[in-house]
């Protein structure tokens, strides 16, 4: 009789699991697939080690700024780029598979049968709890079906061996971005096509518009409020369809187990728990936020409201990150949320322009933009764009998570010449 079963490897199962480990819990985790999931298999990972050598790669391009001087026109080898990112995935799979001993890995297909009860390849197990964190994938348009040749999902753009032509990614949501951006580096003649008015949909307008003017800098072609359906795409060597990603736990639960699903979600409680009061789920599959980290925090306080005594999910202070090339970031309201709130808002603003430190890395392109309660000067948000926003962006998170004012916050001393004194020097 196991403690929890988990379904699902990812990383909301995952560190679901580590949870369990350390409160003493004889935990099961159950994975069809790798461990490691979307993240470490088709998504953060892998993405981001191909963008840090597109910047690799960029940097070197431009060298001579510095008074660098590589010699011959630097070339790069997709090839080589993907050796890495696969060796990298693979140590950090077994990484993984280290710190889950002490839990039983079970790698196979899973169901669960009653409230107690999940059938693997092995049998049934006989389970106190069962938390299913059986992740996401990506939605497929009727009109442009994945044929895993031309037409890709993400999970196939990221193990491409040639650099496509010409490529054509459809949704300028995160996915699409980045890509984007990591494709015009790389020398693909990009056209990013977005149905809606604006790159990133629910960013700040502010970094929409930088976005999409620093992509027609790099010659990215910019389609906004453009259906995909309009172009020809014969002219494409490449079509990366990105728009979104959809809960996935087909098969997880019999039919006869009642679990209560709405649009295509299983839902949860403020603490995790299904309709079914001995089984949990966390991660892409509840269809909240469809972020690595939240995941993680999700299983966590799951496993731990097993425990007692119950904490709320809060979806109020969760950091987005966005890889493109500047990179952008967000946390709390934008300006466009707080004032559709009828909150009066108070707006500060730092262009990296005038940053020592960004001038110094050549990377000024960007602003800071934090957005506080004009009464209370209470901060309600922020959006970074600029070299390091990922990074920045927590301090911001700290603030809003422990109320802090501006005031609070420009008190601070940080550090000269670094980046991360745009914060303040916004607020000045």
């Amino acid at each position: 009789m196991y403690d929890l079963t988990i379904i699902g490897a990812g990383w909301a199962g995952f560190n679901a699991a580590m949870t369990a480990k350390k409160l003493g819990f004889k935990t099961a985790l159950v994975e069809r697939s790798l461990i490691g999931g979307t993240c470490l298999n088709q998504g953060c990972i892998p993405t981001k080690t191909l963008i840090q050598s597109a910047k690799v790669f960029n940097l070197v391009k431009k060298s001579k700024t510095f008074g660098v001087d590589c010699g011959l026109t630097p070339s790069v080898s997709l090839p080589e780029i993907q050796k890495r990112k696969d060796a990298l995935v693979s140590a950090l799979g077994r990484g993984m598979e280290f710190m889950v001993k002490g839990i039983d890995y079970i790698n196979s297909e899973a169901e669960i049968i009653s409230s107690d009860t999940v059938k693997t390849a092995g049998g049934q197990i006989k389970t106190k709890y069962i938390l299913i964190a059986s992740g996401s994938k990506p939605v497929e348009l009727a009109a442009l079906k994945f044929n895993r040749t031309k037409v890709i999902s993400s999970d196939e753009m990221i193990s491409l061996t040639e650099i496509p032509r010409a490529l054509l990614i459809v949704g300028g949501g995160v996915i699409g971005c980045e890509f984007a951006s990591l494709f015009s580096t790389l020398g693909s003649r990009v056209t990013l096509v977005e149905l809606t008015g604006q790159l990133l949909p629910g960013e700040d307008r502010d970094v929409s518009r930088k976005l999409e003017s620093v992509f027609r800098k790099k010659n990215v072609s910019v389609m906004v409020n453009t259906d995909v359906s309009a172009l020809d795409m014969n002219v494409y060597d490449v079509i990366l369809v990105c728009v979104g990603r959809k809960p996935s736990f087909a098969g997880v639960c019999s039919e006869s187990l009642g679990l209560l699903e709405e649009k295509g979600s299983i839902v949860v409680d403020d603490y995790g728990r299904t309709n079914i009061p001995t089984i949990y789920a966390a991660g892409d599959c509840t269809g909240k936020l469809m972020l690595a980290h939240f995941a993680a925090y999700q299983g966590r306080l799951a496993v731990e409201n097993m425990a007692a005594p119950l904490k709320k999910i809060s979806l109020q202070c969760v950091p987005n990150c966005i890889f493109t090339e500047p990179e952008i970031a967000s946390v709390g309201l934008t300006e466009e949320q707080a004032k559709a709130g009828n909150i009066p808002v108070s707006v500060k603003k730092f262009d990296f322009l005038a940053s020592g430190m960004a001038r110094i890395l050549d990377e000024a392109e960007g602003f800071v933009k934090i957005i506080a309660d004009s009464r209370t000067q209470q901060v309600l948000g922020a959006s970074i764009m600029g070299p390091k926003a990922t990074e920045l962006i927590s301090v911001v998170s700290v603030a809003i998570n422990s109320g802090r004012t501006t005031q609070a916050l420009k008190e601070m001393i940080f550090p000269h010449p670094t980046l991360s004194e745009s914060i303040s020097e916004a607020l000045a």
